[in-house]
């Protein structure tokens, strides 16, 4: 698989979930060349360069002491896990998605404005099946959440494509279907939407729906929020 221009091959991603059963996700896990070789069945030799591919491609973090080496998988590397959970998902589970929870935030509100665009909306209504309410629900999610976020690239989105004006260029954005819990009740329709390129970072998420959810279910700023991200 490649992330970023970076090749991951299977055997890198066998030794990255090794390290992770280690400890080395939580924490830093003391390894030694000899131990790593025996529970991949592999050389020595091919256990040191499987370390050095992870290293060279940020999976991991390691120093090395007389003794071994002390590793920990990066943000990077357990992003690269937490997809991976999602594919045996798909393949031993009947219904494919993540659930995210975190506190509703007023966000930059930029994306009332971007979704309300001609561009965006004409596909919002063919692909989605509605126009939605001119303005994005905003997530602050939590910390266990932002690790697991990274389990929707396993699912199949709906590509928003990509468009452009008399004055400028817009970008493609992802939506995936959700279902968001509020504290006074459910809603079933509601899309996140991951714009190919945003000023959010990965502890802020975005939803769009044909209405508007801070009034239909009284919702404010720092109200606690469920939402089940699926295809």
């Amino acid at each position: 698989m490649e992330l970023s221009g970076r090749v991951i091959g299977y055997d890198e991603l066998r030794t990255l979930k090794v390290l992770a059963l280690a400890g080395a996700l939580d924490g830093e896990a003391k390894v030694s060349c000899a131990g790593l070789a025996g529970k991949l069945d592999v050389s020595n030799q091919t256990a040191s360069r499987r370390l050095q591919s992870l290293e060279d491609t940020g999976m991991i973090e390691r120093e090395i002491v007389s003794d071994g080496q002390w590793v920990s998988v990066t943000r990077e590397g357990e992003a690269l896990l937490q997809r991976e959970y999602a594919h045996y998902q798909r393949i031993f589970e009947s219904q494919v998605g993540v659930t995210l929870t975190g506190t509703l935030t007023s966000g930059m509100h930029e994306g009332g404005h971007y979704i309300t665009l001609p561009g965006y909306m004409r596909q919002f209504d063919a692909k989605l099946g509605y126009e939605p309410y001119a303005g994005t629900l905003n997530v602050e999610l939590d910390a266990e959440s932002v690790r697991a976020r990274a389990r929707m690239d396993a699912l199949d989105p709906i590509e928003i494509e990509g468009w452009e004006d008399d004055e400028r260029t817009y970008g493609p954005a992802y939506c995936y279907p959700a279902t968001i819990e509020f504290e006074t009740g459910t809603y079933d329709s509601a899309h996140v939407i991951a714009p190919e390129r945003t000023h959010h970072d990965d502890d802020q998420l975005e939803l769009i729906a044909p209405e508007k959810l801070r009034a239909r279910f009284d919702a404010d700023d720092g109200d606690h929020l469920t939402i089940h991200v699926h295809e």
